[in-house]
């Protein structure tokens, strides 16, 4: 178990030149709030990342949004780390509560988001429009279909399309 570092302490071996700060959060998240010099390795691709750059020698000082994601992978995190590891207490969002600087920006939602919103629409209307005319409720049925379709295979057609559309592009 990594043991928790605050924000306060982590910000001043990172000042100090005494720690690296790893990010796991996804690319969405770390797009909309930041903490500056922060290196970026979302979970799900950091068991295939090189977490020892230059800096290797530095101890490692992971965090995320709330805590709960270091907290529940944090044997993996402690194993790439090869070293000295500390999970930031409270994760990125009591860093900034803290007033501890930050970098942000405006974002869409993010597409997972999208994806729920999208096909939970979807479905409401194959349900509602089947009232008026019954075939409608295939749509549901579909929808359905691809949403297991994408928890199984990993391949989500929906996702793929909302990525393609205008407020996704940077």
């Amino acid at each position: 178990m990594l043991p928790n570092i605050s924000p306060a302490e982590a910000l001043k071996m990172l000042q100090d030149n005494k720690a690296r700060l790893v990010d796991v959060r996804e690319a969405d998240e770390l797009a909309a709030l930041r903490v500056p010099g922060a290196e970026a390795a979302p979970l799900s691709v950091i068991s295939w990342m090189d977490l020892r750059p230059a800096t290797a020698e530095l101890p490692i000082i992971f965090t995320c949004n709330s805590g709960n994601r270091t907290t529940k992978n944090s044997d993996l995190l402690q194993k790439l780390a090869a070293g000295p590891a500390w999970q930031v207490e409270g994760g990125v969002s009591a860093w900034a509560k803290q007033g501890l600087p930050v970098e942000t920006s405006k974002q869409t939602l993010p597409i997972f988001r999208q994806i729920q919103i999208g096909a939970g629409g979807l479905v409401l209307a194959g349900v509602l429009g089947s009232l008026a005319w019954p075939s409608m409720l295939w749509l549901s049925a579909f929808v359905g279909a691809g949403l297991v379709s994408a928890g199984v295979t990993g391949f989500c057609g929906l996702g793929i399309l909302l990525s393609a559309m205008p407020w996704n592009k940077k």
